[in-house]
């Protein structure tokens, strides 16, 4: 399926770019070491720029996928517009690897649509974090599959 979830009108603002790399330089390593961040499973996403071409390192939390695959949220904290990652892994969906668990993964990304998202919704929902994102923005949290290659 494509990725083809847009902005929305209402939410919240996320940081300038620069500010979250450095974030996320001091974040991923925690996560490389701990595998959790904020008592959630957290995994280290590595996309190709869709613009830069350069690697792009973005923290992020996971949820057990089917058949042993991880699913992503794109939330960016309730904001108005999806993340930069979301950009990416649309432009490269098969320029990605996750580092999980002590271990590197190259992966293919896809977008969940229809019955697929709401059965995987309906399992993330379950941490009340992301039901509140969900309430600040009026965009749909578009929910990524990423299956190893």
């Amino acid at each position: 399926m494509s990725f083809e979830t847009s902005a929305g009108t209402r939410g919240g603002r996320v940081p300038k770019g620069p500010f979250m790399r450095i974030v996320n330089k001091v974040v991923a390593p925690m996560i490389r070491r701990k595998g959790q961040f904020g008592g959630m499973n957290a995994l280290v996403l590595t996309t190709v720029g869709r613009k830069s071409g350069r690697e792009r390192v973005t923290p992020l939390a996971w949820f057990p996928g089917p058949a042993g695959s991880w699913l992503i949220v794109a939330s960016a904290n309730g904001a108005v517009n999806n993340p930069g990652w979301y950009h990416n892994l649309k432009a490269n969906p098969d320029k990605a690897r996750i580092e999980v668990d002590g271990k590197t993964v190259e992966v293919r990304a896809q977008q969940l649509h229809g019955d697929e998202r709401a059965q995987a919704w309906n399992q993330i929902n379950e941490n009340e974090r992301f039901a509140g994102y969900q309430e600040k923005t009026d965009r749909e949290l578009p929910i990524i599959k990423l299956t190893p290659r």
